[in-house]
C-alpha cells in the first residue's frame, strides 16, 4: 500500500517535533494542588512551576495553572520556553563571578566554583544550574525557601552576570586589561 505525501510529511514533522523537543531539558521544579470550595463540593484546580534549558548557556522557567496537571505543565513548559535568557558561562562549567539576589522574602547566593566540584544546590535552584549545562557551582537559599522566590532570585541573579568580555566591551577596553587588573591586584595584597 503505497502512502500519500501528506502521511509522508506528517511522519517527518512529528519526527522534527521530537528532536525540538529533546533539545531542551525540562525539570517539573514543583505542582500545587489547589481548590475551590463550591456549592457542590471542591474543585481542584494544579500550578506547575517548570525550568526549561539547552544545556549551552540558555534557561527558562515558566508557571502553569489547569484543572489537570499534564495540561498545567505544558503550559508552563511554553511559558518558560518563550521567556529563556541567554547566560554567560565560563569554560562552559561555571559562573564567572559570586553573585547575590533577592526576590520578595527568598535570598540566594551563587559561587563560581573549581572543577570537579559538581553542583552543591538543593531544590530549584539545582534544577535551573542542570538545565543551564552548568557542571560547577556552589549555591545556597537564605530566607524563604518557597520554590517561586528562588527561581525568580536565580534568574534575577543569572541574568545580571557578566562575562569579562561583556565588562569590556562596557567601559570601552580590551579583556585583557580587565582581567590583567584583577590578577595584578591580588598579587599587591599578597606582598
Amino acid at each position: 500500500m503505497a502512502r500519500s505525501q501528506s502521511e509522508r510529511r506528517g511522519r517527518g514533522e512529528g519526527e522534527r517535533q521530537t528532536r525540538e523537543e529533546s533539545e531542551f531539558a525540562e525539570r517539573l521544579v514543583s505542582i500545587n494542588r489547589v481548590a475551590k470550595v463550591v456549592k457542590g463540593g471542591r474543585r481542584f484546580g494544579f500550578a506547575a512551576l517548570v525550568v526549561v534549558g539547552d544545556r549551552k548557556g540558555r534557561v527558562g522557567y515558566g508557571a502553569g495553572k489547569a484543572r489537570e496537571v499534564p495540561e498545567a505543565i505544558r503550559k508552563a513548559t511554553e511559558q518558560a520556553r518563550r521567556g529563556m535568557i541567554r547566560v554567560p558561562l565560563r569554560e562552559g562549567r561555571t559562573l564567572h563571578h559570586d553573585i547575590r539576589a533577592g526576590y520578595g522574602a527568598g535570598e540566594i547566593i551563587m559561587r563560581a566554583a573549581l572543577p570537579g566540584t559538581g553542583i552543591i544546590a538543593g531544590g530549584p535552584l539545582r534544577a535551573i544550574f542542570e538545565a543551564l549545562g552548568v557542571h560547577d557551582v556552589g549555591a545556597k537559599s537564605l530566607g524563604s525557601s518557597n520554590p517561586h522566590n528562588m527561581i525568580k532570585a536565580a534568574f534575577r541573579a543569572l541574568s545580571g552576570l557578566m562575562s569579562p568580555r561583556m565588562v569590556a566591551s562596557r567601559r570601552g577596553k580590551k579583556v585583557g586589561e580587565i582581567l590583567g587588573g584583577r590578577e595584578s591586584a591580588g598579587r599587591g595584597e599578597a606582598a
